[in-house]
């Protein structure tokens, strides 16, 4: 009966665990403050226990710490905002002359190599061509894009709910965050409850190491190219350099897009001035050096047990399931999920199912097996190994 009762709760659980995935995929669009405030108290939780500690009430630290971190969002947004709308409008009128600049600068130089690289027909027009085809279906799926946020009569109310709403359940969730994780501790079942007290410790710890890390790092390198672009004299470098900061959270593709950008934009605007377009190539370098020698060794560390390509895989398939609110829980899913499959290897190998005691006899795999070796060496190749059991 035990037994029974022990298959009745897993499948339970299951069940819920079924329905908490389908209601996620259903509710996506609605729960995006919900999980941006989880997600916000989950950033701001030590700051407002180290206020605790130094004996300032709960309620009040909640409120000191989300008002600063407010008012110094506010402050970078306002200071920002007008610039990034400045030079994306002069982006976009300036298009057609780089886009000109850039194939009167560069087509010519691909065209000298056309011979070497064996390529038939005319590289300008081959390119020019290819321009029109990528540029159109881009536009096309701006437009459609565009079109579909207009057309969905709920766009706005979700903005400003989403505004009003995150900076309220962040409130609640940092004020009572303490409390609800007593309240799921005492819910644990008392024989399970050492075992899944680890696993969260673990996967907290890991969640903490990469997301507060990487929005440090987020943040240094966004700020480093901003201003580093901006001296060079690189048109639009601010935007190129926060748009390279904000998406090295995404592992590899923050750089490489960033680079891709500023490089071409150097190259549209630059050249016979090739030193400055070395410059901003030498930035993009300089920051890859130091964010993978210093920076993410120091502030993420690889203790949290997250690899760069299952970051990216979470993120793409937290994307593609649930949208926004996908990206928001894919790297904690994708670390409780690390931290489960490490726990339960650990538990494998100290199993009997692994290691029984029994030590299988020694054999020679076949491609070590040498048919024309003397007999002596019974058929085994010398390969400077000492034979099994001798040190």
């Amino acid at each position: 009966m035990q037994v029974l009762s022990e298959r009745r709760q897993l499948r339970v659980w299951f069940i819920v665990a079924v329905v908490t995935a389908v209601l996620l995929w259903l509710l996506a669009d609605v729960l995006v403050p919900f999980v941006a405030g989880m997600v916000l108290a989950y950033f701001l939780d030590p700051l407002a226990d180290r206020l605790e500690r130094h004996g300032i009430k709960r309620t009040l630290a909640t409120t000191i710490v989300l008002v600063g971190f407010l008012l110094v969002l506010t402050a970078f947004l306002l200071l920002l905002a007008p610039l990034i709308y400045d030079q994306a409008v002069g982006f976009a009128k300036n298009l057609p002359r780089y886009l000109s600049e850039f194939n009167m600068r560069i087509m010519p130089k691909l065209e000298a190599l056309r011979p070497q690289l064996g390529i038939s027909g005319t590289v300008t027009n081959e390119v020019a061509e290819a321009v029109r085809e990528r540029g159109a279906a881009i536009f096309d799926w701006m437009g459609k894009a565009m079109g579909s946020v207009l057309v969905g009569g709920f766009a706005l109310f979700d903005v400003l709910a989403t505004i009003i709403l995150t900076p309220v359940v962040a409130f609640y969730m940092l004020r009572d965050w303490d409390l609800l994780v007593a309240k799921v501790d005492s819910w644990l079942p008392r024989r399970f409850a050492g075992a899944i007290r680890q696993i969260g410790t673990e996967a907290d710890h890991s969640i903490a190491g990469y997301l507060r890390g990487q929005a440090l790092v987020c943040l240094i390198l966004g700020t480093f190219y901003a201003i580093t672009l901006a001296l060079v004299g690189l048109e639009f470098g601010l935007v190129i350099g926060i748009i390279a900061g904000v998406i090295t959270f995404i592992p590899y593709v923050g750089s490489f897009v960033g680079g891709v950008l500023a490089i071409g934009m150097a190259l549209a605007q630059f050249p016979p001035d090739w030193i400055s377009v070395a410059v901003v190539a030498g930035i993009f370098i300089f920051g890859q050096a130091v964010e993978g020698n210093y920076l993410s060794p120091k502030l993420v560390g690889d203790r949290v047990g997250l690899h760069p390509v299952w970051v990216m895989f979470a993120l793409m398939a937290g994307g593609a399931l649930f949208g926004f609110t996908g990206v928001l829980i894919a790297v904690p899913v994708a670390a409780i999920i690390g931290v489960l499959c490490r726990f339960f290897m650990k538990q494998y190998l100290a199993s009997k199912l692994y290691d029984d005691g029994h030590v299988p006899p020694f054999q020679v795999p076949p491609m070590l097996i040498d048919p024309n070796a003397p007999e002596s060496t019974e058929g085994i190749v010398d390969n400077g190994a000492p034979p099994p059991g001798t040190t």
